[in-house]
């Protein structure tokens, strides 16, 4: 079964997707992105891979399900994307030579401009699942882009706040952030000369990074070379310094927001592009579950100061660039 199911508590879409149901945990002598697997070329760079359980098709089937007043139901019509960042199995983005990592943003870039053309898309969904922690089943470095046919609901969340924000004070709320953020200093990791990178005031997650683009940007589409040059080493030195703050691999859900698609919105105004990174660990021991309190109201909890964090991650940031 493939399809959506409206939410109507919430006001949003649940895709079901009992397709992903089989997918399988990788054999410790065999990785279908290593070259050799058949799977992938004999030789890449970067690749896009198709998914092979997507969550959302072009060629979605018809929904089965009941429709009435309450329960209603739709074509999980969409695109998932797998993009390998290399073909060594145990290569870390930051490894990455600055060259191929402008590869890797290019393929992101080219591969939401393609999804674009579906005018059913409404939000386009770039992503990187990393570690154990966060469920991930192939360790071979990639990530995924999703095409969905409706805008998620944590960002029409966000857009809204955003929105209002800018209605009531006639200000960008993320270069309002960037204000107080360099203002207060506690909390700033890095900048370069396009993106600032630092964790947030409000941050939920202990290591929760933000990277968010210092000109006016919405999607992937908008940058030019230097700005891919400059995300592409921004994510390079977040990942860094995750991994030498606690001198191992370090699990992450990375989350590009752009802004939506095929849309007659202008959102210049109020949004901007940004990176919010979902680091799991409180300490290098230690996991921060999402349990009732998060999950169940919403009521998002942060155990550590932020400011402690934050100063953490700076010199281990600092501990990164002094070792290459």
């Amino acid at each position: 079964m493939q399809e959506l199911r409206w939410n109507p508590l919430l006001g949003t879409w649940t895709i079901v997707a009992a397709n992903r149901q089989n997918r399988p945990n990788m054999p410790k002598d065999w990785c279908p992105f290593c070259i050799g697997s058949g799977k992938v070329p004999d030789e890449y760079d970067v690749l896009l891979y198709s998914n092979d359980f997507p969550a959302l098709s072009q060629t979605a089937p018809e929904p089965r399900s009941e429709n009435n007043d309450l329960y209603m139901s739709a074509k999980a019509h969409g695109k998932c994307e797998v993009i390998l960042y290399s073909p060594n199995h145990a290569a870390k983005i930051y490894q990455l030579t600055p060259e191929h990592m402008l590869k890797l943003v290019e393929l992101w870039t080219s591969c939401c401009a393609s999804m674009v053309k579906d005018t059913l898309i409404q939000y386009i969904f770039p992503f990187e699942n990393r570690g154990a922690a966060v469920g991930v089943t192939m360790p071979h470095p990639h990530g995924q882009i999703y095409g969905y046919p409706f805008i998620p609901l944590k960002i029409k969340t966000e857009l809204a706040q955003c929105k209002q924000y800018f209605e009531k004070t006639g200000a960008n709320m993320f270069e309002e952030m960037i204000s107080l953020e360099r203002s207060a200093g506690a909390r700033i990791i890095f900048e370069n000369d396009y993106f600032i990178a630092f964790i947030p005031y409000f941050t939920d997650y202990p290591y929760g990074v933000f990277i968010v683009a210092k000109n006016k940007r919405l999607l992937l589409t908008d940058f030019n070379l230097e700005e891919k040059k400059a995300l592409g080493v921004a994510i390079q030195d977040v990942v860094g310094a995750f991994d030498t703050l606690f001198d191992k691999e370090f699990p992450y859900m990375m989350c590009f927001h752009q802004a939506p698609v095929n849309t007659e919105e202008v959102y210049h105004a109020y949004y901007r592009f940004h990176i919010e990174f979902y680091p799991p660990w409180r300490n290098d021991e230690v996991i921060k579950f999402y349990a009732s309190s998060e999950t169940g109201a919403w009521a998002a909890t942060n155990t550590r100061s932020v400011e402690e964090s934050a100063e953490e991650l700076r010199q281990a940031y600092k501990k990164y660039k002094h070792a290459q």
